[in-house]
């Protein structure tokens, strides 16, 4: 196993949905807005500058009052293939990349979303913290938004 294989959280889905409804639900910020936060949690979209290099900034705000802020920069956008980000949770999880691959199967689409941290440990660490239970439930919701 390599470093980066080391360092990678992986989560692989099926949508029953055709490619270009699960790419748009990834790059409009009204159904963004609708699916990238767990149950029952509110999410507005604050910036959403759709372009290699553009900014994107959305907030939560959390049952005790504080926020919850998510922002990135895109560094790579493939038209209906992938998009990347470098990607910090605020104040969990800070400066990781986020892959999001889309790949076409009929009118399904098969979607790869990886979480690159700077190390094994910061993995680990972010695991440990639920990682894959979190976005589980946002790639829930983004299921259940695909098939209103």
């Amino acid at each position: 196993m390599d470093d980066l294989q080391k360092r990678t959280v992986t989560i692989k889905r099926t949508f029953n949905a055709p490619i270009k409804l699960v790419w748009e639900a990834w790059t409009t910020p009204e159904h963004i807005a609708k699916w990238w936060s767990p149950n029952g949690m509110e999410m507005t979209v604050v910036e959403h500058e759709f372009k290699v290099g553009g900014k994107w900034k959305y907030s939560m705000p959390m049952p005790d009052g504080s926020e919850f802020v998510t922002d990135g920069v895109y560094t790579e956008i493939v038209e209906m293939k992938k998009i990347s980000s470098i990607a910090n949770f605020r104040p969990m999880t800070m400066d990781v990349e986020i892959q999001a691959l889309f790949e076409e199967n009929g009118d399904k689409t098969n979607f790869i979303f990886h979480i690159i941290h700077q190390s094994e440990e910061y993995r680990i660490q972010q695991e440990n913290m639920g990682i894959l239970n979190g976005w589980g439930a946002v790639f829930n919701r983004l299921d259940e938004f695909l098939s209103e």
